[in-house]
């Protein structure tokens, strides 16, 4: 019975700690990035996890899923999974506006995991 009881213990545990990582979902970055349309050089500066929304020029791709944003004061880079370029097909030119999660790093910049891409009409 007390084997039980700590395995019940420990998966309870193991099942916050792994949705704590997981971070949070994609809608509730959404709702959060709604009023927190920033630029390029406040996002640097904001805290890991803090949901925006930017808007700027791709000026560079780097691999199938990095791209350079750009705005009026300075670029960052984009991480873009796959399925979501591949609703919005993007290129090097192409002016976006991105909602994603502002994600720090030690020793590498900050960069923005995007969930929701939009092209802007040139």
């Amino acid at each position: 019975m007390k084997k039980i009881a700590l395995l019940a213990v420990i998966a309870g545990s193991l099942a916050t700690s792994l949705s704590a990582w997981a971070g949070k979902d994609d809608h509730v970055i959404i709702q959060e990035a709604v009023n927190n349309h920033v630029q390029v050089a406040q996002a640097i500066k904001l805290a890991d996890e803090t949901a925006v929304t930017l808007t700027g020029t791709l000026v560079k791709q780097i691999d199938a899923e990095k791209f350079e944003l750009k705005d009026a004061t300075g670029t960052i880079l984009l991480e873009i999974d796959d399925d979501i370029s591949r609703a919005t097909p993007i290129k090097v030119g192409d002016k976006v506006k991105v909602v994603g999660e502002v994600d720090t790093h030690r020793y590498k910049p900050t960069d923005i995991e995007v969930v929701l891409l939009e092209k802007i009409a040139p």
